[in-house]
């Protein structure tokens, strides 16, 4: 549905999209995350047609963007961060003018403006000029014009701002509705949005693509976590263990996070390597331990929320590290 290959947007000097590949298919809710700066805005409006690529390929339901503008951003429902809004319009006015924009005539616009305005759930502020609504009645109006015509894609930026949690429920569940029948990509500051209702995650960092992943092989870390305690007549310490799971079978590596005085528990982080199951590799570090007479207090895999990957890829640490 969308494709990206090798993505680049200069502004003079600055590069502010930097050959980033992705593929988004049809049917799926992306989650575009990035600091301010990252150049997640620029992908978002490079994909609505409102910029165009420096170099590189971008394709949208088959149509190339530089070739075929018109047609994909008919395609699209876009809600802007900061969606223009005419204060002295009324609600449904303002619908009615975005749904001639998008070229919606008579029944076919009347019946798509009163979907939109019961989805988003403006109905009892539809007569009411833009000037008296509050932000939340506002971000909503913003959703309801991108809906308008029941496009195959949306690009929404931030749709939860001004929300409050009641709110932010009914957009979760419109836009797990919307992706029944469409593409959804949403560009958000709030985490917890993502994992709410995203398939798949794209972290873009220094205008590169820093991670591109579905939820679901998220927390499937290469590493293992492991709590252990030294024996009675053990006095290698650190080190000792250290190199003791080093010596497993299928251990690329193993650190010392934690240790703690009072019980003398050893808290590790042991590195796979990339060809080796995480099971039969647990198994055997168990083994080892009790081998050694040590005690294994813990043994598990060692999850990484979106929360944690987020901040190891904006202070620029590896995946894997």
């Amino acid at each position: 549905m969308i494709k990206a290959e090798d993505l680049t947007r200069r502004y003079g000097d600055l590069v502010a999209v930097d050959t980033a590949s992705f593929q988004i298919e049809h049917g799926e809710i992306v989650g575009l995350l990035g600091h301010n700066g990252a150049g997640k805005t620029t992908i978002m409006k490079m994909i609505t047609g409102f910029i165009e690529p420096t170099a590189g390929k971008l394709t949208v339901d088959g149509l190339d963007i530089c070739e075929d503008r018109s047609r994909i951003q008919k395609k699209i429902g876009y809600l802007p961060e900061n969606c223009p809004l005419y204060p002295d319009m009324t609600v449904t006015d303002y619908l009615i003018y975005a749904a001639s924009l998008k070229g919606l005539e008579g029944t076919e616009a009347n019946s798509s403006i009163a979907q939109a305005i019961h989805r988003t759930k403006l109905t009892d502020v539809a007569a009411q000029r833009i000037n008296t609504l509050s932000r939340g009645y506002r971000q909503r109006l913003g959703v309801a014009q991108a809906i308008l015509g029941s496009p195959r894609i949306y690009i929404l930026d931030e749709p939860t701002n001004g929300l409050d949690p009641s709110q932010i429920l009914e957009m979760r569940a419109l836009i797990k509705e919307l992706a029944q029948k469409a593409t959804v990509v949403v560009s958000t500051h709030i985490l917890q949005e993502v994992e709410a209702t995203c398939h798949r995650v794209i972290i873009v960092r220094g205008g590169k693509v820093a991670l591109d992943s579905t939820m679901e092989n998220l927390d499937q870390s290469n590493r293992l976590e492991v709590v252990l305690g030294q024996g009675e007549n053990d006095e290698g310490g650190e080190d000792a263990i250290r190199e003791l799971l080093e010596e497993v079978d299928g251990v690329e590596g193993a650190s010392v996070v934690e240790h703690q005085a009072d019980d003398g528990r050893v808290t590790c982080s042991v590195a796979l390597k990339p060809d080796r199951e995480r099971d039969s590799v647990a198994a055997a570090i168990a083994a080892k331990v009790v081998e050694k007479g040590l005690k294994l207090y813990a043994l598990k895999p060692k999850v990484r929320d979106l929360e944690v990957i987020f901040g190891e890829i904006s202070r620029g640490v590896g995946q894997d590290e």
